[in-house]
């Protein structure tokens, strides 16, 4: 029996002791390592945030050195910019969109930039129209697209049907390119 008593003693003893231990000293460490873990969480985000930052920060750069005059008698300041014609053009012939008529407009002058216009007349589909589109913003130069207007009428829909182009339809596009000036 005081063999029983004994062992049943230290196995009360050693479950309390465990239980202090687990309790007061094992407690904190999983509670310290949660607590750095959400901080390590949060500083990866502000890192991969930042680093997300930074490459948009660099392509906002090329961009606007790509678009910046040194003065008004730059090649970029141009009424009509040979170049970007020229990608325009071959970017509608690359998206299927029949060029009727192109013409550059007046530029106008602003404080700190020059906005040069070009109205473009077309026939094309709704979806070649906004690939174009989106293709031509997200060019090197800096572009605004400034009036879209679509021609519906029946009498050219009947015209569209008799040559089979049934999903083209004739549209007029105002477009602007935007040439920053630099102040010396």
């Amino acid at each position: 029996m005081k063999k029983t008593l004994i062992a049943l003693l230290l196995l009360v003893l050693f479950g309390g002791g465990h239980y202090l231990y687990q309790r007061l000293v094992y407690a904190e460490l999983p509670r310290e390592i949660r607590q750095l873990d959400q901080t390590i969480s949060r500083e990866n985000e502000k890192l991969i945030a930042a680093q997300i930052i930074a490459g948009e920060l660099q392509q906002v750069t090329q961009l606007i050195e790509g678009n910046l005059a040194l003065s008004l008698k730059d090649s970029l300041a141009e009424d009509a910019s040979m170049p970007f014609m020229d990608y325009m053009t071959d970017l509608l012939q690359e998206m299927d969109v029949r060029l009727v008529r192109i013409q550059p407009g007046q530029r106008v002058n602003m404080a700190d930039y020059i906005k040069t216009p070009y109205i473009l007349d077309v026939e094309t589909s709704y979806a070649n129209m906004v690939d174009f589109l989106n293709r031509i913003e997200k060019s090197d130069r800096l572009v605004t697209v400034g009036e879209f207007e679509l021609s519906n009428s029946v009498k050219r829909s009947e015209e569209s049907v008799k040559r089979g182009d049934i999903d083209r339809r004739p549209l007029a596009i105002t477009i602007s390119t935007l040439t920053l000036l630099k102040h010396r």
